[in-house]
């Protein structure tokens, strides 16, 4: 071969390397959620069968409504992830009051609908929607358009900072006339986080957010059930009958585990000895029936997702799409933090609080949610990779092939034939 058909050879091999680029889709982020949902449904099967039977229900009832969750919610995951994310940014303050409508409308005798002392959950007909899940997707959406367009007021004047916590305290005011003391406290945490990370400065953060958080343990301690909850979170054992019957009956859970677990299917406190297992106290379950190896890998699971979804964020950062950045940052905040608190209140390192563990717990209107927020996610990475490697997603531009002869070809024939 001559030279000159072995660098032609090389060039044509040059443009196939540079086309070999990454996918769109983040699959290491859709591996971690998928995984975490296959978990969730099968806890859901081991926790809620003597609740079904004990309730008249087929023992499956759960579970399938749980499935059907599971597909809506990956079903409108596909929607969100063809979405462009500037829709959400134009329209965040509609979404925001529309969140807001539902908070207080839930509250309007007649439309909202009590379980357990809780005005919480809007019904409408033959399927109910807890207002508080989609509230906290639309403060993320509502705090990382706000942060795009007040970026320089936020991180340089002192009201650039507190109008997004003006908004997170109306609505965490709406939500504890329902109760709902959990999801104000994530809300809260998950703002404060987003400003943290759009460049706040250190000192004016850690007044304000000692201060806001000094103000959601004031208003723990002045209803006389938080008081109570906090001070059996200090000593359980104290009332093991009453106040501390969850606590208590959690920890037994995780001493019976011991290492390895007692084997899927086999706890004892899920049998009516621990207080709504199959929602709030699911991983005490995984812990009795997994052992520390469950509990470490359904932990470490959390932890790969959050990553995934923080990388995901930095990427939109890096291709300067602030809001696929901030409002990835915030979902990563809200169900790490969701997480976090779930799993402290079941190893008894935080007082108890009515909160699901995301993916895992059962609970229709959270699953979806979470769902729809990983779908989001995914479009900021698309994004990103859109902007990051413009060739890739741009239609290709059919070439002719090139000829058998070259000029130089026919040029040296012109001159043979001249001889």
């Amino acid at each position: 071969m001559s030279v000159t058909a072995e660098a032609i050879g090389q060039a044509k091999a040059q443009p196939a390397r540079a086309e070999a680029v990454p996918l769109p889709y983040d699959i290491w982020l859709i591996g971690g959620a998928f995984a975490l949902l296959c978990v969730g449904l099968i806890m859901v099967v081991s926790t809620s069968v003597s609740i079904a039977e004990h309730r008249d229900l087929t023992q499956l009832y759960y579970f399938k409504r749980q499935l059907f969750s599971a597909i809506l919610g990956i079903t409108g995951a596909i929607v969100l992830t063809r979405t462009p994310l500037s829709y959400f940014e134009q329209w965040s303050t509609v979404v925001l009051f529309v969140a807001i409508a539902f908070l207080i409308a839930v509250l309007i005798p007649g439309l909202g609908h009590e379980v357990n002392g809780s005005m919480r959950w809007l019904g409408f007909g033959f399927f109910t929607i807890q207002t508080s899940e989609p509230a906290k997707v639309a403060v993320a959406i509502y705090v990382a358009a706000y942060l795009v367009r007040h970026i320089k007021q936020v991180r340089t004047d002192f009201i650039g900072f507190i109008k997004p916590i003006g908004v997170i305290t109306l609505i965490a005011g709406l939500l504890l006339l329902e109760p709902d003391f959990g999801t104000a406290v994530v809300l809260f945490t998950t703002v404060l986080g987003m400003l943290f990370l759009a460049g706040v400065p250190y000192i004016r953060f850690f007044f304000w957010g000692l201060a806001a958080l000094s103000a959601l343990a004031a208003l723990s301690m002045l209803a006389p059930y938080r008081l109570a909850r906090l001070m059996t979170f200090m000593d359980p054992w104290s009332d093991p009958f009453n106040t501390g019957f969850q606590l208590t009956q959690a920890l037994i859970a995780f001493g019976r585990g011991e290492w390895f677990g007692v084997g899927l299917g086999n706890s004892v406190q899920k049998l009516f000895y621990l207080p709504e297992v199959h929602t709030d106290f699911v991983f005490a379950v995984i812990a009795e029936e997994g052992g520390f190896v469950g509990c470490l890998t359904v932990s470490c699971l959390f932890v790969f997702l959050i990553w995934r979804i923080f990388h995901v964020g930095g990427r939109a950062e890096r291709a300067n799409l602030l809001f696929a950045a901030y409002v990835t940052y915030g979902i990563g905040l809200l169900i790490g933090i969701q997480a976090f608190v779930n799993i402290g209140v079941n190893m008894g390192i935080l007082p108890t609080k009515g909160l699901p563990l995301p993916f895992l717990s059962y609970g229709s209107n959270n699953l979806v949610v979470t769902l729809g927020a990983i779908g989001i996610a995914l479009r900021a990475g698309i994004e990103a990779h859109e902007v990051t490697y413009p060739r890739a997603t741009a239609p290709q531009i059919m070439t002719a092939p090139p000829t058998s002869g070259s000029e130089d070809d026919e040029y040296d024939d012109e001159e043979r034939d001249d001889d």
